[in-house]
């Protein structure tokens, strides 16, 4: 196959690293147009993936450029990777709402730290859009970036592209279970539904017959273990007693679901430990992906003969793109997850809204599988951030310093409205360099 891919925040190295390799295993024939703002990540970017390519004298030709526009004519698949503001804007998101006694895991897709990164990102976003719908508004145009929903939903509402959004969340939880099932990963069928990061796992079958009554007993075992109270993160009891309520296992484990419900962790208490600090610690994360970036950089600039190694498989975000693309070109009709509008699929959630499902691949793109409505219960746990994303979208399009105030109300994780009017002044405060939309207050 030839294709031209244009992958946008290209500094993150780790995926650019994944997805090169992916796209060498395949032996197509490949445009990899690089694009990030930062030229030294960039620069770096651009040697790692070609000393990829020299190694497995590949079909891939390398380009880059500081400069979408310059990149996106002919292209076929854009992917956007892009976080502005890098993990410095990350930190902020996060260290500034613990000062009101709020702990963030992740900071990411909800909660005051979610909320901040997509005003950043959201106008960011749109303009890739419109360049996209411009110059190349045939190509398939997936996004990796964080906040996942209130990105889509944005420049939809925005542009009218037709974005979708991929997040490797379903399938590494569908093999996690499959594990904890003692089956092998293709053995396990299932049904999953949502929105990213709080999505249900409603179907479980093996071989044709139903397994949520053998994951429900595993449920039993996992929360009667000594490491509930000695190391609850490596075993997400949240997550494990959200299946026994609501009968249906939500993705991606605590460390993404417990943001969702912030008004049972009040303080960051999480089962006798502090969400973000002792567990799942946001400062080791910020030092992994700063590890990471100086190992590319190594990797970029070194003369070793070690290419091979990083030819490695590795799992993370780029998972199943190449797998997605591929099915789309050949008609494969294979089914995958992405995040697209609810245009009747979940019948019990809004209509327009940016909804986690099944989709099958095949030569007109992405369809949408229909599926009964989601029980009660779990729907009524997503309608609420449904609605704190539409309002969050109009804040980042309006520059609505009151429309952000309400997005950090309706998530929860605010003591008062008061304790969120001056949370959102200073997270905007913090990040003025990055919101021209709006009016800072001095």
């Amino acid at each position: 196959m030839k294709e031209k891919i244009v992958l946008i925040g290209a500094g993150s190295a780790m995926f650019t690293r994944g997805l090169v390799a992916d796209i060498i295993g395949r032996g197509w024939e490949v445009e990899l147009a690089l694009v990030d703002i930062d030229p030294e990540a960039l620069e770096i970017a651009q040697r790692l993936s070609e000393r990829l390519v020299k190694a497995r004298n590949a079909p891939v030709k390398v380009t880059a450029s500081t400069s979408l526009r310059d990149l996106l004519p002919g292209a076929t698949c854009v992917i956007s990777t892009i976080a502005v503001g890098g993990r410095r804007g990350w930190e902020e998101d996060v260290f500034i709402p613990r000062k009101y006694g709020i702990y963030q895991p992740v900071g990411d897709s909800v909660m005051p730290g979610g909320s901040s990164r997509a005003l950043r990102m959201i106008p960011a976003m749109v303009k890739i859009a419109q360049e996209v719908m411009e110059i190349c508004p045939d190509a398939l145009f997936f996004n990796y970036a964080n906040p996942m929903t209130a990105n889509c939903h944005a420049v939809r509402k925005a542009t009218g592209a037709n974005m979708i959004g991929l997040c490797h969340g379903v399938f590494h939880i569908g093999h996690f279970l499959a594990d904890k099932l003692g089956v092998g990963h293709d053995k396990l069928k299932y049904t999953a539904a949502g929105m990213n990061h709080l999505t249900w796992f409603t179907e479980l079958r093996i071989d044709g017959q139903d397994v949520m009554g053998s994951l429900m007993e595993i449920a039993d075992k996992e929360l009667s273990s000594d490491l509930v109270k000695t190391d609850p993160a490596s075993v997400s009891p949240f997550s494990w007693q959200l299946l026994k309520l609501f009968g249906a296992f939500p993705a991606v484990l605590d460390r993404h679901v417990c943001e969702f419900f912030p008004q049972y962790f009040r303080d960051g208490d999480y089962y006798g430990q502090k969400l973000g600090v002792d567990a799942f610690s946001f400062e080791e994360t910020i030092a992994y992906g700063d590890q990471i970036y100086d190992e590319m950089k190594q990797a970029a600039f070194s003369d070793a003969d070690d290419a091979d190694e990083y030819l490695t498989h590795i799992g993370g975000e780029h998972e199943q793109v190449v797998d997605i693309i591929e099915s789309i070109r050949k008609d494969q009709g294979v089914v995958f997850s992405a995040n697209l509008p609810n245009a009747g699929q979940i019948p019990n959630l809004p209509l327009g809204a940016i909804v986690e499902g099944p989709v099958v691949a095949d030569a007109s793109g992405l369809r949408p599988i229909c599926l009964p409505p989601l029980p009660a219960g779990i729907a009524g746990t997503l309608v609420r951030h449904l609605s704190w994303v539409e309002t969050l979208v109009e804040a980042a399009l309006e520059g609505s310093r009151d429309k952000f105030v309400q997005s950090l109300v309706i998530d929860g994780s605010a003591k008062s409205m008061e304790q969120a009017g001056q949370l959102a002044d200073e997270l905007l405060t913090a990040h003025s360099d990055f919101l021209p939309q709006f009016e800072v207050k001095s």
